[in-house]
């Protein structure tokens, strides 16, 4: 059986806040640690039937960054829904969730710039 590995090196600064995020995979053709300003990981415990998450940002995350990796992030999980259950009302339903998010954000922007 083939072994696939993902590594994740988190510097944290002297307040323990994460300063900067790298990782590596065996199956990429990277030849060295990408760098991240911002990560979500997600297990299903099968047994306790409860999701267990690590979420971790770096102080060079901005707010509109963050928005776009929630954005993509919740476009992306739709897309893994409907392969995984193939419930298209469903994941539209996700989908429309995360254009509502990011058009409402653009809006708050919006009126933050013109105050």
């Amino acid at each position: 059986m083939k072994k696939s590995s993902i590594n994740i090196d988190v510097h944290l600064d002297e307040n323990k806040v994460p300063d900067q995020i790298l990782w590596n995979a065996t199956d990429t053709t990277a030849d060295h640690a990408q760098q991240a300003k911002a990560m979500m990981l997600a297990f299903w415990d099968g047994t306790d039937k409860t999701a267990l998450r690590i979420d971790l940002w770096t102080k060079a995350m901005m707010v509109d960054e963050m928005t776009d990796f929630f954005y993509q992030s919740f476009m992306a999980m739709a897309e893994t829904y409907n392969r995984a259950t193939k419930q298209p009302e469903l994941t539209n339903d996700i989908k429309q969730f995360a254009k509502n998010f990011y058009d409402k954000f653009r809006e708050l922007q919006l009126k933050e710039n013109k105050a």
